[in-house]
């Protein structure tokens, strides 16, 4: 081992090929919270709980890439696990939010196209070669007002006194969320583009 392997290590890092790190386990974390979220919906109809915890998992949403990039525990499965459990995060929210209808339903199926649209374009990259495609400033921006905009949804209709301002609070994030991911998908084209030119033209 030289001394830049041994400096690297006393940093915290040791590749990123590294599987057990805080990052990545603050990503499984909010995964498995997703089947308490479904069942505090759906299976007690609690919205304001359902909110609750759906309103910590946007606001952590930075934290493990945060934590990744403090402690120099960036890994290669935490750039694919992070995105993916954002994903996820949107599709099985949504679908139980439209079980519920507490959201305009119109508004949920344009986040899910575009989901699902994203996810298949990133499948299909993948498997053609392309390189790996950072997310983008306004990507992120768009997933973090979409992520505030859908527990203010559920408690703009859990009849208490607060519903009148977090059914306000719910378009001023949901319609600026909406725009900002849709610009971004927008620009992922020539992202995407160059990200399997530059994938097929590495070395194997």
């Amino acid at each position: 081992m030289d001394s830049a392997d041994e400096q690297r290590l006393e940093a915290g890092g040791g590749g990123e090929d590294r599987i057990l790190t805080v990052p990545n386990l603050v990503t499984v974390v909010r995964l498995a919270c997703l089947p308490v979220f479904v069942w505090l919906l759906l299976g007690l109809g609690n919205r304001w709980a359902a909110g609750l915890l759906l309103g910590v998992l946007g606001a952590t949403d930075w934290v493990d890439g945060w934590i990744a990039r403090r402690w120099n525990q960036v890994s290669t499965l935490g750039k694919i696990l992070d995105p993916v459990a954002d994903r996820l995060l949107f599709l099985v929210t949504i679908v139980a939010i439209v079980i519920d209808e507490a959201a305009p339903l119109w508004f949920c199926v344009a986040v899910l196209a575009r989901e699902v649209v994203i996810s298949a374009a990133t499948l299909v990259l993948a498997a053609l070669g392309a390189r790996r495609i950072d997310v983008t400033w306004f990507g992120k921006a768009g997933t973090f007002a979409l992520m505030f905009a859908f527990p203010a949804f559920l408690w703009s209709g859990a009849d208490w006194s607060l519903d009148g301002l977090f059914g306000v609070l719910a378009w001023g994030f949901a319609l600026p969320g909406l725009a900002l991911s849709y610009w971004a998908a927008v620009l992922y084209v020539p992202l995407a583009a160059r990200a399997l030119r530059e994938g097929r033209a590495a070395p194997v």
